[in-house]
């Protein structure tokens, strides 16, 4: 897919790190699936891993954690 954010480059599969942030907590998630542009390195994530991902965010928010850094599991 070509990649909207710079419309050059094209997604290829690989893995990201991603990082949310909501109020006082901090999670990053590393080795996450996604289609990444080639060109600019902006990543998409499925809407199931998407799902995944706020979810184990939420969990994180919920126990208070400030930061949390952890390797995604599929």
């Amino acid at each position: 897919m070509q990649c909207v954010i710079c419309k050059h480059g094209e997604t290829q599969p690989g893995q990201a790190t991603v990082t949310l942030e909501r109020d006082s907590s901090l999670v990053v998630l590393k080795q996450v699936p996604a289609e990444i542009c080639a060109n600019c390195g902006e990543y998409y994530l499925s809407e199931s891993v998407t799902e995944e991902v706020l979810q184990i965010a939420e969990e994180a928010i919920s126990k208070k954690v400030e930061v949390q850094i952890l390797k995604y599991a599929a």
